[in-house]
Parts: C-alpha cells; sequence; structure tokens
C-alpha cells in the first residue's frame, strides 16, 4: 500500500501554518472574511488529507484521499489567485505560497496517477 515520504507531510504542514498566517494580513471586511475562511479551509485541508492517506486501509483509499488533497491545492491556488487578483493581498505576501501550491499539485498529480496505475495492474 502507498504511504507518503515524511517530507511530504511535513511540508503541508507547515503550507498549513503559512496558510493561517496569510489569512491574518487579509483585511477585516466581509471580503477578507469570506475568502480567509475559504483559503484557510481548502490550504489546511491539503495537510490533513495526506496524514489521513499516511494511514489508509488499502490502496483504493490510499489514491482516494491523495486526490482529495489534490483538488484541495488545485482549490487554494485558486483562492489564492483571487485574493491577490483583487487586490486584497499583495503578490510579495502571496508569490511564495503559490509557487509551493503549484508544486504540490505537481507532486500530488504525480502520486495520484502512479498509484492509480498500480491499481489498475492489480
Amino acid at each position: 500500500m502507498g504511504r507518503l515520504h515524511g517530507d511530504l507531510a511535513e511540508r503541508t504542514f507547515d503550507f498549513s501554518l503559512s496558510i493561517l498566517k496569510l489569512a491574518d494580513e487579509l483585511p477585516q471586511n466581509n471580503k477578507g472574511w469570506i475568502l480567509g475562511k475559504q483559503v484557510i479551509r481548502s490550504g489546511t485541508s491539503i495537510g490533513a488529507n495526506i496524514r489521513e492517506a499516511n494511514h489508509a486501509s488499502s490502496n483504493v483509499e490510499f489514491a482516494h484521499k491523495c486526490n482529495i488533497a489534490l483538488k484541495e491545492a488545485a482549490e487554494t491556488e485558486y483562492w489564492l489567485e483571487l485574493c491577490e487578483q483583487s487586490g486584497l493581498l499583495t503578490e510579495t505576501l502571496t508569490s511564495d505560497l503559490l509557487r509551493e501550491v503549484k508544486e504540490l499539485i505537481s507532486i500530488l498529480n504525480t502520486i495520484v496517477k502512479r498509484t492509480r496505475e498500480s491499481l489498475t495492474k492489480e
């Protein structure tokens, strides 16, 4: 059964912490609160699903949890881009997180693809 390297679990945990810090930079108004909730929910869900994947009871469950993490990463990318493009956050605040979430998407795409390929061979 697939297991993710501890570095990815740690990396996504650190990403979650960065998302929480970023949310504090959003304006204290309706837009800031709503987008803050969205980016916190999706951004912290990536690591939570990675942790769940590491405790999956089957390869199918492992692939499913990794795919959820991938979807949450894509959603987080959307919210970060929206925060930046709307002017709620500056590029200086979002650039490192956008770069990191794009890397996480790439890594998770590969994991999901390889896991699904291995499932079809079983």
